[in-house]
């Protein structure tokens, strides 16, 4: 039990778990998971990452690590389109491939395994990831969009430098980025975080794990996987297995080891983040199936997650 996987993995789900059969019990459906949802999210979510980033000495920040896991994310995002054609379903699965959970489980799970320098590693992407991979997206979907109405004959009325800079101010005026960026600029102010404020920041920081996998685990048990199981299940083994090992060698290409790689590549391999599913209702295309790829990739984590993270524990 004190194998360094076990240790990190085995909380995560068993809080997952205690989560999952609050939702089969009703205990936390609809309107009570939604307010949980946003309490995790607005409330709890902003203290942690200002407080972690508040400590962190700017000249230590290595940005290396971004280059692997873009690299990596880009290249799955282009075979997708090369694959599946350069429109909205392809754009969307595309972004399915590779968009991670990197808040609601990606920072319980570092904090286990890799202590507080794995979650600066980790709070250094999250505060560029959606920001990168949400507004390409934007890019590509609108783009899309304008080609598809060229070749139905159609007069678009999508304004599309408008629409790419909404997705660039949603993603920065956000409850994530901003306190990351905020708790850089205390770190460069070089003030000390008085202890009266400090301490119900750190009290706050501590809830977020265990509520935001107890919140994972009844969304879970609410989301249906139904008839497209199978496109899912192809979908969840790209995006939990497919997407670290690119990662991986993205990292070791670049020189990358230890563990600024391990966080990269243990990011990459998160279940698909639920922002996936919020582009393909904005844009009408696989809604139904990107619904299932999420809960999928999320049950398929419990073995996925494991396997990455003793591959990551056996090559050091």
């Amino acid at each position: 039990m004190n194998h360094p996987v076990v240790s990190a993995l085995l909380p995560v789900f068993l809080l997952a778990a205690v989560g999952f059969f609050a939702g089969r019990r009703r205990w936390l459906v609809g309107e009570g998971l939604k307010q949980l949802s946003t309490l995790v999210f607005v409330v709890l979510t902003p203290p942690l990452l200002f407080r972690t980033m508040a400590s962190v000495h700017l000249d230590k920040l290595d940005f290396r690590p971004l280059g692997a896991y873009f690299i990596g994310s880009g290249l799955i995002f282009a075979v997708t389109l090369a694959v599946l054609g350069f429109n909205r379903r392809g754009a969307v699965l595309g972004l399915a491939n590779t968009y991670t959970n990197t808040v609601m489980i990606g920072i319980p799970l570092v904090g286990l395994a890799y202590g507080e320098p794995g979650l600066v590693l980790l709070f250094t992407l999250i505060s560029v990831h959606a920001l990168i991979m949400l507004t390409s997206a934007t890019v590509l979907l609108e783009l899309a969009m304008l080609r598809e109405d060229a070749a139905a004959g159609r007069r678009s009325e999508r304004h599309f430098a408008h629409t790419v800079l909404l997705a660039v101010r949603n993603t920065i005026i956000h409850p994530v980025p901003l306190p990351i960026i905020a708790g850089l600029l205390f770190s460069w102010s070089g003030l000390a975080m008085p202890a009266v404020i400090d301490m119900p920041l750190k009290l706050l920081s501590g809830a977020f794990g265990p509520l935001a996998l107890l919140l994972v685990g009844a969304t879970l048990a609410a989301t249906p996987i139904g008839a497209n199981w199978r496109s899912a299940l192809s979908l969840s083994l790209v995006k939990n297995l497919v997407h670290p090992a690119v990662v991986a060698v993205a990292g070791w290409a670049i020189g990358l080891s230890g563990a600024p790689l391990a966080v990269m590549v243990l990011a990459a391999a998160l279940p698909i983040g639920a922002n996936v599913f919020l582009f393909s209702q904005r844009y009408g295309v696989a809604e139904e199936l990107v619904t299932a790829s999420v809960a999928m990739s999320t049950m398929l984590g419990l073995v996925t997650l494991t396997v990455v993270m003793a591959v990551l524990t056996l090559i050091g």
